[in-house]
C-alpha cells in the first residue's frame, strides 16, 4: 500500500507474475505437462495503470482484497513471447499489461528454443485468449494487500 491508500505500483507487476506463474507452471502441470523448467526469463515488461486499487486494512482483515486478472499468450515466436494482462478490480478495469518472455537455459545461461510442447502450450492458451477466455487453470482471483 503506498502513502494515498492504494495498492503500490511494484506490486500490480507481482499480482502480474503471480497469475503468470499459475499459467505457465501450475496450468501445465494440471494438463500432466511440465514445460518452462528449462527456464524463462522476462525481458521487457509495460504496465499502464488506468485506475488506483484501494486497500482498506479493516475490510481485509475480515476478508483479503482481491483482484481479477485474466492473462494469455500472443506473438509466439521459436524463443520468445508475450503475455497479455487485463486486471479488474470488481467489475472496473484498472490495469492492463504485457510481458515479453525469452525461452532461456539456466544451466547454460543463454537463450534457447522453446520446445514443441511449450509452443504447443503457448499456442492453444493464446487461442483460448483471442477466444476471450482465461487460459484453464488460471486463478480467476489474486490477493491484493501486501503481505
Amino acid at each position: 500500500m503506498d502513502a494515498y491508500g492504494h495498492v503500490n505500483n511494484a506490486r500490480f507487476l507481482t499480482l502480474y507474475e503471480e497469475a503468470r506463474v499459475a499459467m505457465m507452471f501450475v496450468d501445465a502441470r494440471v494438463q500432466g505437462r511440465p514445460l518452462f523448467t528449462a527456464g524463462v526469463v522476462i525481458a521487457r515488461q509495460e504496465v499502464d495503470y488506468l485506475r488506483p486499487v484501494t486497500y482498506d486494512t479493516k475490510a481485509a482483515a475480515a476478508a483479503p482484497a482481491t483482484v481479477r486478472i485474466t492473462l494469455w499468450p500472443e506473438d509466439v515466436r521459436q524463443a520468445s513471447f508475450a503475455v497479455r494482462y487485463e486486471m479488474h478490480d470488481g467489475d472496473t478495469l484498472v490495469s492492463r499489461a504485457r510481458s515479453v518472455l525469452v525461452a532461456y537455459d539456466v544451466a547454460a545461461e543463454r537463450p534457447r528454443r522453446l520446445t514443441d510442447d511449450e509452443l504447443l502450450f503457448l499456442h492453444r492458451s493464446a487461442a483460448d485468449g483471442a477466444a476471450g477466455t482465461a487460459a484453464p487453470g488460471v486463478p480467476a482471483e489474486v490477493p491484493a494487500g501486501g503481505e
